[in-house]
C-alpha cells in the first residue's frame, strides 16, 4: 500500500494537481492542469481547480491511502485560513481555496501555504538545497514569489506571506506594480513585465518564449531585457540575505529558464552587490526538481509537515 498526498499548485496562468508519494515521486497519469489567467471569472477559476483535482484523484490506486492535500498558492494568502488573494488572479480576493479543495476530499486534512514556501520545502526535501538550513525558494514566472526556511524551519509570518520577495523594492527602479507600490521586483523581473519592457524598447514579440528565441539569436533588446530581470532578482536576493543571512537561494518557475545563463546573471548580481561576505557568499542555484518542484513542494506540506510547524 502506498501513501499519497494530493498536491495542488495555483499560479497566474495555470492550476496543476497530482498525486505525490512519500518519496516525492509524482504518480504517472495523475498530473493534470487547467488554465487560469487574470481575466478569468471566479467561477472559471473554481472550475479549473475542481477539474484538475478531480482528474488527479481519479488516478488514485484502489489500495492506496490519501494522507492529505497540500496547496501551494500564489500570494498573498491569509495566514492559515486557507483563503487566498493572488495578485494576478483579480477575481479571487479572500477566496476560500482550501475549502474548495476540501470539498473534493472529504475527511482529509488540507494545508495551504504560499507557493514560495512550497518551493523552498521541495528544494530542501529533494532538490538543490538538500542539507541546507537557511534557504529561500523563489519562483520567477507570471509573478515573482519566495518562501523562507531559516534554522531548518519554515518562516511564514502571521499572515503567511513572509518571504514574498516579489514585493520588495529594488534600488534604481520605479516600475509601477499591480500591488500599488513602485519598484517591486515582480514589476521589474516577472516574465510578462520583462516582455513588456522589451516591447517598449523595440522588441516585436509578445511572449517569454519569443523573447528567449530572440535572445538565442543574439537580439540585443532581448538580451538586455533578460539581464535586467536577472540582475534585479540578484539585487533583491542580496538585500534579503543581508536581512536573514541566507546560504542558498533555489530558483524555479518558467521564466527562470528564459536563457541558459539566467541563474549565472543572478549569481553575479549577488556576488558583486557589496563587500559584505555574509551577503555575497549566498549561492544561487536552479531548482533541482525542474517542472515537478511546485507539486513536490505542495506535497511536502503533507509528507514533510515536520518542517512547517
Amino acid at each position: 500500500m502506498t501513501d499519497y498526498a494530493l498536491a495542488v499548485d495555483l499560479g497566474g496562468t495555470k492550476v496543476e494537481a497530482g498525486l505525490v508519494d512519500a518519496h516525492g515521486a509524482v504518480l504517472a497519469g495523475s498530473r493534470h492542469r487547467r488554465p487560469t489567467g487574470g481575466s478569468s471569472t471566479s467561477e472559471q477559476l473554481a472550475t479549473a481547480v475542481t477539474d484538475a483535482v478531480r482528474d488527479a484523484l481519479a488516478a488514485l490506486p484502489a489500495d492506496a491511502t490519501l494522507l492529505g492535500a497540500g496547496i501551494g498558492s500564489a500570494g498573498p494568502i491569509a495566514g492559515t485560513t486557507g483563503n487566498v488573494s493572488p495578485l494576478n488572479l483579480a477575481a479571487w480576493r479572500n477566496y476560500p481555496l482550501a475549502d474548495l479543495v476540501a470539498e473534493q476530499v472529504p475527511g482529509v486534512a488540507v494545508t495551504l501555504r504560499m507557493d514560495g514556501i512550497c518551493i523552498a520545502l521541495a528544494e530542501v526535501w529533494l532538490g538543490a538545497a538538500q542539507g541546507e538550513s537557511n534557504v529561500m525558494g523563489m519562483i520567477v514566472s507570471t509573478g515573482v514569489g519566495g518562501g523562507l526556511i531559516l534554522g531548518g524551519r519554515v518562516v511564514a509570518g502571521p499572515t503567511g506571506n513572509a518571504g514574498h520577495i516579489g514585493h520588495v523594492a529594488v534600488a534604481d527602479h520605479d516600475d509601477v506594480c499591480a500591488c500599488g507600490a513602485r519598484g517591486c521586483l515582480e514589476a521589474i523581473a516577472s516574465g510578462p513585465r520583462t516582455v513588456a519592457w522589451a516591447r517598449e524598447h523595440g522588441f516585436s514579440g509578445e511572449t517569454g518564449e519569443q523573447l528567449a528565441a530572440a535572445a538565442r539569436e543574439g537580439d540585443a533588446t532581448a538580451l538586455a531585457a533578460i539581464e535586467r530581470s536577472a540582475t534585479a532578482v540578484g539585487r533583491a536576493i542580496a538585500s534579503a540575505s543581508a536581512l536573514v543571512d541566507l546560504d542558498v537561494v533555489a530558483i524555479g518557475g518558467g521564466f527562470s529558464h528564459v536563457s541558459d545563463d539566467y541563474i549565472a546573471i543572478v549569481q553575479r548580481a549577488v556576488t558583486e552587490h557589496s563587500d559584505f561576505g555574509f551577503v555575497t557568499k549566498t549561492r544561487v542555484v536552479a531548482s533541482g526538481l525542474s517542472g515537478d518542484g511546485p507539486l513536490v513542494g505542495a506535497a511536502a506540506l503533507v509528507h514533510r509537515a515536520d518542517l512547517i510547524g
